[in-house]
């Protein structure tokens, strides 16, 4: 005998919690559909608005990593040749301003400047003597100058005694030849004595020591002096000798031949070279942070101290030639100069280092840099 299978009704409990399951479930959905494009939205926003924070505060920190540090450097060279005598500095040397770096052998320029001495001493004696030789041709003027009235005297009374048959002829031409060669010694004693007053500059009283004679002779003294002077070598400012055993004692030096360098330890700045395209708000005193390879971590303060009126590239053994027909746009470099503030316990500083510069310019951009 077969039986209807039924089936039971679920107990209330368990019917309740499974309504309860899918109504959480549609209001975890509904909820879902809701955030779902506010996140989207505000995920937009929150970019845009960091976009923008980036945009208004970053066009005022230019940072330039093509920068160096630069420090005044010297070759020495001498304008003099000679011997070198010795070379009291060595490789890496600190010198102070006026140290001795080389010393040439002075013995020959010692000799010279004998020799101009001498020399001036004996132009000024020289001169002297022209100046007594002038007063003696004066004398000598004033006593031919007598003679000369003498013989115009017997001149004139032989003139009048030839008349009367006093004198022969011969007598009269005698005294008429000697009044005319006397008139020409006279003239001549006058032309020499001129002659003498001219190479005194037209003064007999000058004193020699204006005289261009013996100013030449003391500018030789002068330049022999100069020449003795430059065999001793002197540091033009405080620095660092370097490539000093390029010169030994005992070699021949030229002039103007580059015996040693030296850079310098005061005179130390840095060579940035922004884009040009970065210079559009950087100006002379702006504040720098700079901060050197070499000692990660340490910070240096400096301003801008200069803007150069050029580019590198002007400057270049081949510039470039923007007239040719195969032309490419390059962006260009302009060398900016930075004073650097340092302390005593500051780290060295070394020519050629590289360099980052951080330029404060103070600009802030506004909404008008969005207008074309």
């Amino acid at each position: 005998m077969s039986q209807a299978t039924t089936t039971s009704p679920a107990p209330a409990p368990a019917r309740r919690v499974a309504e309860g399951q899918v109504s959480s479930g549609n209001t975890r959905r509904t909820l879902s559909r809701s955030l779902r494009p506010i996140l989207m939205l505000g995920g937009i926003a929150v970019v845009a608005v960091g976009a923008l924070y980036y945009w208004k505060t970053g066009g005022r920190i230019v940072s330039i990593d093509d920068a160096y540090v630069r420090a005044a450097k010297e070759v020495i060279a001498t304008d003099i040749s000679g011997i070198v005598l010795d070379v009291p500095v060595h490789e890496g040397q600190r010198v102070a301003k006026g140290d001795i770096l080389l010393r040439l052998d002075p013995k020959p320029f010692q000799i010279a400047l004998d020799g101009a001495r001498a020399n001036l001493n004996g132009m000024v004696s020289t001169l002297n003597a022209m100046k007594l030789d002038y007063q003696r041709m004066i004398r000598d003027s004033q006593v031919k100058a007598a003679q000369v009235e003498a013989d115009q005297a017997a001149y004139e009374r032989y003139a009048n005694l030839v008349k009367g048959g006093g004198v022969t002829r011969a007598d009269y031409d005698n005294a008429r030849f000697q009044l005319a060669a006397s008139k020409q010694a006279l003239e001549a004693l006058k032309v020499h004595a001129l002659v003498q007053l001219a190479r005194l500059g037209g003064d007999p009283d000058v004193d020699v020591k204006t005289m261009s004679d013996y100013l030449q002779a003391k500018a030789r003294v002068d330049e022999a002096q100069r020449q003795l002077d430059h065999t001793i070598i002197r540091a033009p400012f405080a620095g660092i000798a370097t490539q000093v055993e390029s010169v030994q004692p005992g070699m021949y030096l030229a002039a103007a031949t580059a015996a040693l360098g030296l850079v310098s330890t005061e005179r130390v700045w840095v060579e940035a070279n922004p884009k040009e395209t970065e210079l559009t708000h950087v100006k002379h005193g702006d504040p720098v942070q700079v901060t050197v390879d070499t000692y990660p971590g340490k910070v240096w303060q400096g301003t801008v101290e200069s803007i150069s009126p050029n580019t590198g590239s002007e400057f270049s053994v081949l510039p470039a030639q923007n007239t040719s027909g195969n032309w490419v746009k390059v962006v260009q470099r302009v060398p900016v100069r930075i004073k650097v503030d340092r302390r005593a316990d500051d780290p060295e500083l070394r020519a050629g280092m590289s360099v980052v510069a951080d330029i404060d310019t103070g600009h802030s951009r506004s909404w008008h840099d969005l207008m074309p």
